[in-house]
């Protein structure tokens, strides 16, 4: 495998292929496992097959923008924007190596998609959605989703230990992710993802409920217990699997007949109903572990003109 001690004898004639495996194996261990693996499926399934032999030092923009032009016609804008960024950054890395002295990919134009404005889920579908879950392994997962916006890989990470004696608050400390089969802690996506989120009273119930369950099956499984710790947990104390959470929700919602929204969308639905109870959006965007306030205005600018029109009301009582 090419290793940069090999630089100066390989670099001339390296084609493209070569060093996108390169890169790939560098940023392996600087990505969380979900990054990377995106990363690795846009460079085998676009950037290799197209770009992988072309000498790197003779790489255009223009054959980059042909690529991603091309790949516009099989797939969304926003997996040939994902995959212009993966070539930029890829790109940015043979500039700081010394393989190439600019990187062609910052001439080539990506389209730009628009962001679908999240799904909304109304008070009574929030409420139709816990009743549902009630009673099933689901129950705790979505009430901590739907009262705390957390990810559903922090729901999978958390553990007892993180909450404090009340169950008041929640400390954000670290993410479950499956790659390649296997199960891996990580840090939280970006510094202000590593957080303590206030927990509502309604979480409680749950959380007591979960607690007294595993007490319970600690005896009934006795040495085959895995103390794993975690508040969301298998029946023998393992951690779960981000994608059952997301199939189980699936299931789920076809027996109940509820509209087609995934587990991800409580995430949403926490946001979008603290909102329009006129939750500050600062506030809101420390819940979520958003990198700043712009990003939750961004995402949930859909909220805003019920907002706007709540402040001019409130503006007219004050000069009523």
């Amino acid at each position: 495998m090419w290793a940069p001690a090999t630089l100066e004898e390989g670099s001339q004639s390296m084609t493209f292929a070569e060093f996108a495996e390169a890169w790939l194996d560098h940023v392996r261990a600087r990505v969380r496992p979900s990054t990377y693996r995106g990363y690795e499926g846009l460079m085998r399934g676009y950037g290799i097959p197209a770009l992988g032999s072309v000498p790197l030092r003779a790489l255009h923009p223009l054959q980059i923008q042909r690529v991603e032009s091309q790949a516009l016609e099989r797939v969304s804008a926003g997996t040939v924007l994902n995959l212009h960024l993966v070539l930029t950054q890829a790109l940015n890395q043979a500039v700081r190596w010394g393989l190439i002295a600019a990187n062609p990919a910052k001439g080539a134009q990506p389209p730009r998609p628009r962001r679908p404005e999240p799904v909304t889920v109304s008070p009574e579908l929030a409420r139709r959605v816990l009743l549902a879950a009630e009673g099933t392994p689901l129950a705790l997962p979505v009430a901590i989703a739907l009262a705390t916006g957390m990810r559903r890989g922090e729901i999978l990470g958390l553990r007892w230990a993180d909450l404090d004696e009340g169950y008041t608050r929640a400390s954000v400390r670290r993410s479950l992710h499956a790659m390649r089969g296997e199960l891996r802690f990580c840090e939280p996506k970006t510094r202000r993802s590593r957080r303590q989120v206030a927990l509502p009273d309604m979480v409680r119930p749950y959380l007591e409920a979960e607690r007294a369950d595993q007490a319970r099956r600690t005896e009934r499984y006795g040495e085959r217990w895995q103390d794993s710790g975690l508040v969301v947990c298998s029946r023998d104390g393992a951690p779960v699997y981000p994608d059952t959470v997301s199939t189980s929700f699936r299931a789920l919602r076809r027996r109940a007949g509820l509209p087609p929204i995934r587990f991800h969308d409580l995430r949403h639905a926490h946001a979008t109903l603290m909102l329009l109870e006129g939750v500050h959006p600062k506030v809101v965007s420390e819940r979520l572990g958003h990198a700043s306030v712009g990003i939750t205005l961004d995402i949930y600018s859909h909220v805003l003109p019920s907002m706007q029109s709540e402040a001019v009301q409130a503006f007219d009582r004050l000069f009523a």
